[in-house]
């Protein structure tokens, strides 16, 4: 796939309030994202496969947004099924199907280096909370939760954690039900408006385990009753319009999988525990 041509030049600047409200309002980012006319300004340099940033125009409506074409993705040998850009576009129907709005809205669309995933993007919230902090070993402060401990050189180590925050626990969870194998912290998007987006999608829905996240601060414990009732709903739909919606992103195997996970944590009514046989940690890990 050649690089963005001249166009690039260009890079407009996403204003963080505008487009925390776009993203709020799913049938018009989706209508947006689907029709407006996209213009490449650039490559995302920290993206392992092609990400592309854009701008989207509509009736005289323009936002930014990432596009991630198929033809720049690097096969895996770990997901040798489908694209990336299908299981971002399949998250984005379990989160939707939640009724969480954890991922800002996405599909799938041609553009200019043929088809891939159109994400809206939303620009962090300079003035936000941190989402984790390194503390004192030696316990998490009021209002934290442990992750992992993490060496800091000089041997010292430190507490790594994340916030109590029911936000991220909605994220928990719906990672747990995609199988998200890399949930770093910089895909954790606080936006404008006090929500919490997940972003990132494309190493999901793996038939065998392979939860790696920052987020296992409730490891273990019991899932609150929202997360039940929400498990319940996807459950039923995976069966059904959600799993027809998947179909054509995901093999019959990965949704059955998904299906199973979401019917184990309803079961078992908890957090699931890491896993012993996968890294539980993604790197890196930021």
């Amino acid at each position: 796939m050649s690089e963005p041509g001249p166009e690039a030049q260009d890079v407009p600047e996403a204003d963080p309030v505008a487009g925390a409200a776009l993203a709020a309002d799913a049938p018009a980012a989706l209508r947006l994202l689907r029709e407006g006319a996209l213009t490449l300004h650039g490559r995302l340099t920290d993206a392992s496969n092609a990400a592309l940033y854009c701008s989207v125009t509509l009736d005289g409506v323009t936002a930014q947004c990432v596009y991630k074409p198929v033809a720049g993705e690097r096969p895996l040998w770990d997901f040798p099924d489908g694209t990336l850009a299908g299981r971002e576009v399949a998250a984005y129907e379990v989160s939707a199907a939640a009724g969480w709005a954890l991922i800002p809205p996405t599909l799938l669309r041609e553009g200019p280096h043929g088809p891939g995933m159109v994400q809206l993007w939303v620009e962090p919230d300079p003035g936000a909370a941190p989402l984790l902090a390194l503390q004192d070993p030696a316990g998490p402060e009021e209002g934290w939760l442990p992750i992992v401990r993490a060496d800091v050189g000089g041997g010292r180590t430190a507490l790594l954690v994340h916030p109590d925050d029911a936000r991220l626990r909605r994220l928990a969870v719906l990672d747990a039900v995609l199988n998200n194998a890399d949930r770093k912290g910089g895909h954790l998007i606080p936006a404008a408006d006090g929500r919490i987006y997940g972003i990132d999608h494309g190493v999901t829905f793996a038939v065998p385990g392979k939860l790696r996240t920052l987020l296992w601060g409730w490891a273990g414990t019991p899932l609150p009753a929202e997360a039940l009732d929400v498990l319940g709903r996807l459950a039923a739909d995976l069966d059904g319009a959600l799993g027809e919606r998947l179909a054509p992103h995901l093999t019959r195997a990965e949704i059955a999988a998904a299906a199973d996970r979401t019917a184990a944590l309803l079961r078992t009514a908890e957090h699931p525990l890491p896993s012993e046989d996968w890294p539980s940690i993604p790197w890196p890990p930021i």
